[in-house]
């Protein structure tokens, strides 16, 4: 599958005269629960030729979309963002942004723009927008699908998960891991691991659905974690670094590293 993925990243470049920067696995295969029939979940961010910035219309106007999106029917869906678009994000210290950067497989990678977006992320990170994003995605999908004695596994873990995460940045002050296995670190009751670790080997095994009551300790856990992590978002400011001026220059050194320009 990885050579289709590639060949098809490959079409995408042709098609579109990009150049594509970075491209991995999202979703269940890069989280680390997939099952035998899970989509592959790929994102790329990608940058145009030189002539397509050099216009009177700005990136995500008109004609000028900043996003890719490519599903290719079966289980196969691949999008991408525009390099300026995905710097934005990262300046706001995007977690979709900071995932990517953690997400295995990676199908292809720029090393300068890896490298360098990668060594920006130490002073850019900022923890209280991680923790917000993490919370709404747990506390979305938990009222939407938390109502019968009944939940779809994949969404089970996508709660634990998004917790874990929230968990994890409040303990570090660093952004979480991707991989659902390296979260359970985080985890101090060896019961709840259990249960988590069991959810996941059914959700690869290809079950689909489960009853609450038999994961009640996962459940009660996520209850709980609810009601902490709403308190401590109501006292923490977030201070983001000012990358501006950093990641101009990144855009505009990659912009002429890729499509090969003079400079000087």
């Amino acid at each position: 599958m990885e050579e289709i993925i590639v060949e098809k990243l490959k079409e995408i470049e042709k098609q579109n005269h990009v150049k594509i920067l970075f491209a991995v696995e999202s979703g269940s295969r890069a989280w680390g629960f997939e099952s035998a029939g899970s989509d592959y979940d790929v994102r790329f961010i990608y940058i145009h030729s030189p002539e397509w910035y050099l216009s009177i219309d700005p990136q995500g106007l008109g004609s000028k979309k900043d996003v890719m999106e490519y599903p290719f029917g079966g289980n196969l869906d691949i999008n991408g963002w525009e390099i300026t678009k995905a710097l934005r994000l990262f300046r706001k210290s995007n977690p979709t942004i900071l995932e990517w950067l953690r997400s295995k497989p990676i199908y292809f990678q720029n090393p300068l723009f890896a490298k360098r977006l990668h060594a920006l992320e130490i002073d850019n990170f900022n923890p209280v927008p991680t923790i917000h994003h993490y919370f709404n995605l747990a506390m979305g999908n938990y009222k939407n699908y938390f109502q019968g004695k009944e939940v779809k596994i994949k969404i089970f873990l996508y709660v634990l998960k998004s917790i874990l995460a929230c968990v994890w940045v409040e303990r570090n002050g660093s952004f979480p891991p991707v991989h659902i296995q390296d979260l359970l670190l985080v985890l101090d009751d060896e019961q709840i691991k259990r249960e988590m670790e069991q959810l996941i080997k059914q959700k690869r095994s290809g079950e689909n659905m489960v009853c609450i009551h038999d994961y009640q300790n996962a459940h009660d856990f996520i209850n709980a974690k609810f009601l902490s992590i709403r308190q401590s978002l109501f006292i923490q400011k977030a201070e983001l670094h000012n990358s501006t001026s950093q990641l101009d220059q990144l855009f505009r050194d990659t912009l002429s590293v890729v499509w090969c320009l003079k400079q000087g």
